[in-house]
């Protein structure tokens, strides 16, 4: 389902778009890709916000399941007031280096701290992940798409509605030195719903 196209002082916003970014690394490809994604989404009329898991507090998830009950976490960290951005969204573009051939483990951790959201009134509808690897064979991304489509499906009115995959970049920053890359990464956020 697509947002409604809302007025917001004369402009038209398509959609409320929250960009995360998951890589710990200095110079990361995958943060300078992703920025090129809210570059162009924001051209695409899109209201863009990004925030950086990096430098962030986040704890495991201790699966206590007390957020069912209250709809809050017990732990006391950063994700609290990220995950506000992420209920308030409509649309989620996740970002990611692919370790081991799946998602980094800072991602992971904190889909499993979004638990409060789960049968909570959340917004977003439309899912979309952007990741990045030194490999460059085509089956690289399958596991990653596959991890967060597993966390797509607890939210019933959210889909994953694309992925992109950047190949064979590697040293920090080399994102910079691929233009082809840069500028399917702005097309594919041109391309949100």
């Amino acid at each position: 389902m697509e947002t409604e196209k809302r007025k917001e002082k004369g402009i038209t916003i398509m959609s409320k778009v929250l960009v995360i970014t998951t890589s710990l690394r200095a110079k990361s490809n995958t943060d300078i890709l992703a920025s090129k994604v809210a570059e162009g989404a924001k051209d695409a009329g899109h209201d863009v916000s990004c925030v950086s898991l990096k430098g962030k507090e986040i704890k495991y998830c201790i699966g206590c399941l007390g957020c069912q009950k209250t709809g809050k976490c017990v732990l006391k960290d950063d994700v609290p007031e990220i995950m506000e951005s992420v209920r308030n969204a409509d649309t989620l573009v996740f970002a990611s280096p692919i370790y081991y051939y799946s998602l980094s483990g800072l991602m992971k951790t904190f889909l499993d701290r979004m638990n409060p959201l789960y049968g909570s009134d959340y917004k977003f509808r439309n899912v979309y992940l952007l990741t990045t690897a030194a490999d460059d064979a085509e089956y690289t991304p399958e596991k990653a798409v596959n991890c967060l489509q597993g966390w797509i499906d607890c939210f019933e009115k959210a889909e994953l509605k694309g992925s992109l995959f950047c190949p064979a970049i590697n040293g920090p920053g080399e994102a910079n030195a691929k233009p082809k890359e840069l500028q399917r990464a702005y097309d594919f956020g041109k391309g949100l719903l």
